[in-house]
């Protein structure tokens, strides 16, 4: 996507990600995510916080002198794109890694251009129990699987005495992961789900769905799905009659969701995969504020954090890479990194373990627009 076109969108990282043919940086990074599309919103906070970060490090020097450039191309939240756009990175321009694909089927999709070409992909924006489990030598996860937020959001939804709970999934693998989830928290809690709903994940549609859901009378609905079409949905629910309350994953976590959602926002939990944005005793975040301030970004976001730290995680694979990064070395340098304190939160890899970090808690969107925990 072209510099103007960032501007024009009001983003404030556009200066940092490289012009597609004219990346002249010395350690180039590829990128394919829905810069358009239904995740657009959180797509665009979240490559905002990694671009705090990359800019930080090119401003003084780089990694060994070199300059890190990320290629970003456009894949519309489409798998198919998706895959067209990572056989261009790798094939034609050359990256040495990938870098925070969203999307499970996504990034299902290019597994095998990983493997075939020998390149690592550093903190996919997926929780998918298939990306952890068993271990893919080229993909490096940041964030906890969705499994663990959705079963930790039914054991407290159970704390709470609310146990008539329902599931609205999206009908792809993103949405049968999540399932899995939820289902393992129904069995450690002794519930069952009250119903489970699925809506296609191309065209969306509630109009069936909502009126089965509000007869059933939940008392919460754990909604999966992404951007757009969950907004649609909850918006579909609360015009139906469904006042029960509603959760869904950090997937969502972005201001561009809630403004999304706009007066159905309040009272909305999302579940999280890193320390509040809003917390300074944690350094990594406090390091976020700075470098965002600097910049004249008054808030960060969840979705601004995990690019945040994705980012760092990156970079210090580039550094223990050594000399001249290439795909081997950058895997190894990855590969090496245990027991690293990004700044609160403790980060390992290994042969044997891709799973980043295990960090997972709840947040509830309050009257002001903002997630409190």
């Amino acid at each position: 996507m072209r510099l103007t076109q960032w501007l024009r969108k009001g983003a404030t990282l556009a200066a940092v990600f490289a012009m597609v043919g004219g990346a002249q940086g010395q350690i180039l990074i590829g990128q394919t995510v829905g810069i358009t599309g239904s995740a657009a919103a959180t797509v665009a906070e979240s490559m905002q916080g990694a671009a705090l970060y990359i800019d930080h490090i090119n401003a003084r020097g780089g990694v060994g002198g070199q300059k890190v450039e990320i290629v970003s191309l456009d894949d519309k939240f489409d798998p198919k794109l998706t895959l067209q756009n990572t056989r261009t990175l790798i094939e034609e321009k050359g990256v040495i890694g990938l870098f925070m694909t969203r999307g499970t089927p996504h990034t299902q999709g290019i597994m095998p251009l990983l493997e075939q070409h020998g390149v690592p992909l550093v903190g996919p924006s997926t929780g998918a129990m298939v990306l952890h489990q068993p271990v893919h030598k080229y993909v490096f996860n940041v964030r906890a699987p969705y499994q663990r937020e959705v079963e930790k959001a039914i054991t407290h939804l159970n704390t709470l005495g609310i146990k008539r709970i329902g599931v609205v999934h999206v009908d792809d693998t993103f949405g049968a992961d999540g399932l899995a989830g939820a289902q393992l928290g129904f069995k450690a809690n002794q519930l069952e789900a009250l119903f489970i709903e699925k809506f296609d994940r191309a065209k969306p549609d509630y109009s069936a769905i909502a009126p089965r859901v509000a007869q059933k009378q939940p008392q919460a609905v754990v909604f999966i799905g992404t951007g757009a079409a969950v907004v649609d949905g909850i918006k579909a629910l609360r015009a139906a009659g469904v006042s029960g309350q509603i959760v869904t994953l950090s997937n969502n976590a972005s201001g561009g969701f809630v403004k999304l959602l706009g007066d159905q926002a309040r009272g909305v939990v999302v579940t999280q995969v890193f320390p509040s944005e809003r917390s300074v005793n944690y350094p990594v975040v406090k390091e976020a504020m700075e470098l965002a301030r600097a910049k004249n970004i008054s808030d960060l976001t969840p979705a601004m954090v995990e690019g945040f730290v994705s980012a760092k995680v990156l970079v210090e694979g580039i550094k223990r890479a050594g000399p001249k990064p290439d795909r081997a070395k950058l895997h190894a340098g990855l590969e090496s990194i245990k027991k690293w304190d990004l700044g609160g939160v403790e980060l390992s890899y290994s042969a044997t373990d891709h799973s980043g970090l295990v960090f997972a808690d709840l947040s509830i969107i309050g009257s002001d627009g903002r997630f409190k925990r």
